[in-house]
């Protein structure tokens, strides 16, 4: 057993109460199960050559194995990259080769994808799931090997790739905790100690687990001892069923999900019992107040908005109080010290926008990219993720948006999160982005590309239509000039905008 100083493991645990289930088909691993698989993946990971401060990838869907791998490396002291399953061939070959994976372990589903990117890259192949008889399968080979821990354990760290929303995917690695797996870490102390995961917590996770947050809050609930719920893939009535059949205690979202929720017909979504409820998180991109201030009618005041990135560089978080007080922050700094600085990096008054800083937090580097590293840095030694905002009085920061999605027109700046936010609210709008596009007389205009609801149809007079309504509640400067139809937007599973893609298509040449 291990020390009492290091309780933040499966073993830790009642081995028979569920560490995870998997919702779609109920696939329960028990912390019993889940103890005996992670330590037979870390024996293979050693047979393998795999040592500590190495590297493995993960390349699969919301699956059972996704978890039991994740816990494997996570006790062997080695760093493990999960992949999103919508990348190319390309993108991840080059992910493997900048993380310099040892191992890659890909689902039977994407499988096609892999083979490329490993001749590339020049790391093994696992798989978990049917395949050819040439690529060993992962789970057969762990079977083999002991359920004992291995000798040397040491905790690992997940090394995660950012979305690439503003350009190529940048690996953000943390140093390796000098310590035994399963000790206090400043996540486990940061997520417990604000959203109060524990033994008691079940909580749901709809959003897919190669994505930082829906995987490091599943493991911190897993390692709090509580049980995790693991959508395959998000559905908003298939959610709120979830909720009410396994009395969730817990859950994280993005505002896109709140957005379909919120799109369900009321008689729908009411009819379902969220009273189990305690804490729901949101975070990953902005929230249209208006859409915020409807959630916390229908659910109550349990909804808790943080913002960070994958970098953990800084952390801010806000309760339904503190935001009803401050609508549209996104909270006080809980982790480092807020800063709002001009572009030479200098701190600006409170109450004036810049570019959100972090002093004193948490310690990252991008991987292989001290150029990308130090152009975050200023010369204070603060780092910053290239967020534009604000901060009050009460030390409340308000994000205006992205400093790479800024529009200048004729040498003024618009931010296109406050005219997104106006036409969410529409009742014909599904989803929204605002770009600027090429303008002759002054260098860009405002356009917005508009995902309806489908019960709606295209037509010049609604594109005219919504361009009243921004009217109607903005200056004309932050209004478009012109509307296009979009079947779907771009977007990552936890909601993030890839405005680059669409604005490559307005700025070919």
């Amino acid at each position: 057993m291990p020390a009492l100083s290091h309780p933040f493991q499966p073993r830790a645990h009642s081995p028979d109460k569920p560490a995870f289930v998997m919702c779609a088909s109920d696939e329960t691993v028990t912390f019993g199960a889940l103890e005996a698989r992670a330590n037979q993946g870390a024996h293979l990971l050693r047979v393998q050559g795999v040592g500590i401060g190495d590297h493995i990838a993960i390349l699969m869907e919301n699956r059972r194995e996704f978890l039991e791998l994740c816990f494997a490396a996570d006790r062997a002291g080695v760093y493990y990259t999960t992949i999103s399953t919508h990348l190319t061939e390309d993108e991840i070959a080059f992910i493997l080769a900048d993380c310099g994976a040892q191992l890659l372990i890909v689902s039977e589903r994407c499988l096609p994808l892999a083979g490329h990117a490993v001749r590339r890259s020049g790391c093994a192949l696992f798989r978990v799931g049917a395949g050819p008889e040439d690529v060993p399968d992962w789970m057969e080979a762990a079977a083999r090997m002991p359920e004992s821990p291995i000798a040397d354990e040491a905790q690992g760290l997940d090394m995660l790739y950012s979305s690439g929303t503003t350009g190529r995917p940048k690996g953000i690695k943390w140093p390796l905790p000098q310590d035994a797996p399963g000790g206090r870490t400043m996540l486990i102390d940061l997520l417990t100690g604000l959203f109060g995961y524990d033994a008691e917590t079940r909580y749901l996770s709809p959003a897919p687990l190669y994505h930082a947050a829906p995987l490091r809050h599943s493991m911190v609930t897993i390692k709090m001892g509580g049980t995790a719920y693991i959508m395959d893939r998000f559905d908003a009535a298939g959610a709120l069923a979830l909720i009410e059949k396994h009395r969730i205690t817990h859950s994280q979202w993005v505002p896109t999900m709140f957005v379909r929720l919120l799109k369900l017909p009321e008689a729908e979504r009411q009819g379902f019992d969220l009273s189990s409820m305690k804490m729901a998180v949101h975070a990953a991109a902005p929230c249209p107040p208006d859409i915020k201030h409807k959630m916390i009618d229908w659910w109550g005041e349990i909804i808790h908005e943080y913002y960070a990135g994958t970098e953990n560089n800084g952390f801010t978080s806000i309760t339904s109080a503190e935001w009803l007080a401050h609508p549209g922050s996104v909270g006080q700094a809980k982790l480092g010290t807020l800063h709002i600085c001009d572009e030479d990096g200098n701190e600006v008054p409170v109450g004036q926008t810049g570019e959100v800083y972090f002093e004193n937090g948490h310690q990252f580097a991008y991987h292989n990219d001290p150029e990308k590293t130090a152009s975050c840095t200023n010369a204070q030694g603060w780092t910053t993720l290239g967020d534009i905002g604000r901060v009050d009085e009460e030390g409340y920061l308000y994000l205006t948006d992205r400093k790479s999605f800024v529009i200048i027109s004729g040498g003024v700046n618009i931010y296109p999160q406050e005219t997104e936010d106006v036409l969410l609210t529409h009742p014909a709008v599904m989803d929204t982005a605002v770009i600027g596009v090429p303008n002759e007389d002054f260098g860009e205009e405002v356009k917005a590309i508009v995902q309806l609801v489908p019960s709606n149809d295209p037509s010049d007079e609604l594109a005219q239509s919504l361009i009243d309504y921004c009217r109607a509640r903005l200056s004309p400067l932050k209004c478009p000039r012109s509307i296009d139809f979009n079947d779907a937007l771009p977007r990552s599973a936890t909601g993030k905008l890839y405005k680059r893609k669409l604005r490559n298509q307005y700025w070919k040449g």
